[in-house]
C-alpha cells in the first residue's frame, strides 16, 4: 500500500499575480524552502532568496533544493533569486529564515529596500553575545516596520511532503497576523494567532536545548519513563525562564510551546536531536556539526540561556547539566542525575505557592 500523501487531496492553486500576496523568503535552508513552497501552494507570488547564484539557478531549473530537501519536488511557480534588492523591493511580506548568527547582517543589507513590507522571523534562536531574539533584532535594525515571529512544530520535510501541520504567528499587529494567515494558512497548514511575541519566540528557541538533550538520551537508549520526565521538566524550565522575561506561561501550552517541544524532542528529523544523538554516540561537537551540514541552533542557545539563567537566578538544571556535558566533559549521565535533584519542587509550575516549589 502506498504512503498517504494529503497533498493529493488538495487542488493545485492557480496564481493570479495581479492580486496574489507578494511573499519573499530570505534563506534557502530546509524550513525557509518549506515555507516558500507552502506560500506558492497557497496562491502567493513567491520568491526565495539564496546567496549562491548557481544554487538559485539550479532550483529554478530542477525545482529541487538539492542540498536541504533533495527528495522533494518543489512547486513550479517558486522563483529563486540571488539578488537581494530584487527579492525585497516592492514585496508585501518578508519571511526571514536566516541562522541567528547571520540574521542581523542580512537585515542591515535589506534596510535600503524596505518601505512598508511586514518582516517576520522564521528563525528559532538567540544572537550570540547580545542575547537578542530575532524580534529584537528586527526592531533594532528596521525600526517602525511591522513585524512578527512564526514558530511551531514545523519539521520541514513533513510540510513539503504535504503532511497536515500547524504553526503560530505572533505579532502586536493584527494586520501582520492576518497577512501571514492569508499567505500561509491552507487546508494542510493551519496558522494560529498570538500577541505574545516573547512567549512564542522563547518557546521556539528554548526547545532546541532539550532536543539536543533528548537526542543524547536516545543514543543511550533511555526508557520511556525517563524521556517523559525529561520532556515535562523541560517544559517547566522553559516556562520558568520565559515568565522571568515577561512571557505568558499559558503560551507554553500551545503549538509554539509543548507542541514544538514534543515534535523536536521526538523526531530524528530535528537537527538539534541529530546533534545530541551524535554527541551521545561519543562524537565531538565539531564532528557532529560537520556531519550534519546544517546549523543546530540549540548549541548556541545552551550557552546563551545558561549564562542568562545564572544572571536572573532561574533554576534550569537540564540546561546547566547539558552545558557541562558538551563543553566541560561531564558524563551524559549527569543530565539524568540533574532531573533527580530538588525533589520537593511542584509538578506543574506556578500552581503551588512559591515556598513549596
Amino acid at each position: 500500500m502506498s504512503e498517504l500523501n494529503f497533498s493529493d487531496l488538495v487542488e493545485p492553486v492557480i496564481i493570479d499575480r495581479k492580486t496574489a500576496l507578494r511573499v519573499t523568503v530570505l534563506g534557502g535552508g530546509s524550513f525557509g524552502t518549506a515555507m516558500a513552497n507552502t506560500a506558492v501552494r497557497n496562491g502567493c507570488d513567491t520568491m526565495i532568496w539564496i546567496r549562491d547564484e548557481t544554487i538559485a539557478e539550479e532550483i529554478n531549473r530542477t525545482h529541487v533544493n538539492q542540498r536541504y530537501l533533495p527528495d522533494f519536488q518543489l512547486e513550479q511557480n517558486l522563483v529563486a533569486v540571488s539578488n537581494l534588492e530584487k527579492a525585497v523591493r516592492d514585496r508585501d511580506i518578508i519571511l526571514v529564515a536566516i541562522p541567528s548568527h547571520s540574521f542581523r547582517d542580512v537585515l542591515k543589507q535589506i534596510r535600503p529596500f524596505i518601505s512598508s513590507q511586514a518582516v517576520v522571523s522564521l528563525t528559532k534562536g538567540i544572537e550570540a553575545k547580545t542575547f537578542c531574539f530575532m524580534s529584537d533584532i528586527i526592531q533594532q535594525e528596521l525600526p517602525e516596520i511591522p513585524f512578527g515571529v512564526l514558530s511551531g512544530p514545523n519539521l520541514a520535510k513533513e510540510i513539503v511532503a504535504g503532511q497536515p501541520a500547524g504553526t503560530v504567528i505572533a505579532s502586536d499587529s493584527e494586520l501582520v497576523r492576518y497577512a501571514i494567515q492569508q499567505a500561509l494558512h491552507s487546508a494542510l497548514f493551519r496558522v494560529f494567532a498570538s500577541d505574545d511575541v516573547n512567549g512564542v519566540e522563547l518557546g521556539g528557541a528554548l526547545k532546541n536545548i532539550y532536543a539536543v538533550a533528548m537526542g543524547m538520551a536516545a543514543a543511550y537508549n533511555v526508557g520511556e519513563n525517563t524521556k517523559s520526565m525529561l520532556l515535562t521538566r523541560a517544559l517547566a524550565e522553559m516556562s520558568r525562564f520565559a515568565v522571568k522575561l515577561g512571557a505568558n506561561p499559558l503560551t507554553f501550552l500551545g503549538l509554539s510551546g509543548v507542541g514544538d517541544l514534543f515534535a523536536t524532542c521526538n523526531s530524528p528529523l530535528s537537527r538539534n536531536y541529530q546533534i545530541g544523538y551524535a554527541l551521545g554516540k561519543g562524537k565531538s561537537l565539531e564532528q557532529a556539526t560537520k556531519e550534519l551540514g546544517q546549523t543546530a541552533e540549540g548549541i548556541n542557545t545552551v550557552v546563551q540561556v545558561r549564562a542568562r539563567a545564572q544572571e536572573l537566578d532561574v533554576y534550569m538544571p537540564i540546561t546547566c547539566a547539558l552545558y557541562d556535558v558538551i563543553f566541560e566533559g561531564a558524563p551524559p549521565l549527569s543530565i539524568a542525575v540533574s532531573l533527580m535533584k530538588n525533589g520537593h519542587r511542584s509538578d506543574v509550575e506556578f500552581v503551588l505557592p512559591h515556598h513549596e516549589v
